[in-house]
């Protein structure tokens, strides 16, 4: 075959509901990043009250805290991740690694005549 196939794998966590996937780790890494909330969703050009819905339902579906959240005053307001939060981005990230790993290796096993190159892009969140 003339053409390079490639696979992207992605991950998503399950409670009742989707809890968490790139787009949850995107959003609390542009947390970490900026130190808001309202800014991270900005970053990303959602909407505030979309990045609470998200931010909700992760916890929801993990049973914890995800942000410590200050209000506004002369300081202004912020958000920072709980260690819980971390602990999950940490996990997230060595399965997603683990998992793209076993993949490009799978992916070259049961299709060597589709692929050049076996090549997973796992990076597309």
């Amino acid at each position: 075959m003339e053409k390079n196939i490639t696979v992207r794998l992605t991950a998503r966590l399950f409670a009742e509901e989707k809890c968490y996937g790139p787009g949850v780790e995107q959003l609390l890494k542009a947390v970490e990043k900026h130190r808001s909330l309202r800014a991270a969703a900005a970053s990303m050009s959602m909407a505030y009250s979309k990045a609470w819905s998200i931010i909700r339902a992760a916890e929801q579906g993990f049973g914890c805290k995800l942000l410590h959240s200050t209000i506004g005053g002369s300081g202004g307001g912020g958000a920072e991740l709980t260690d819980e939060a971390r602990q999950i981005m940490a996990a997230y990230e060595t399965y997603c690694a683990r998992l793209s790993e076993y993949g490009q290796a799978l992916f070259g096993e049961l299709f060597p005549f589709c692929a050049r190159e076996n090549h997973i892009d796992s990076t597309r969140k």
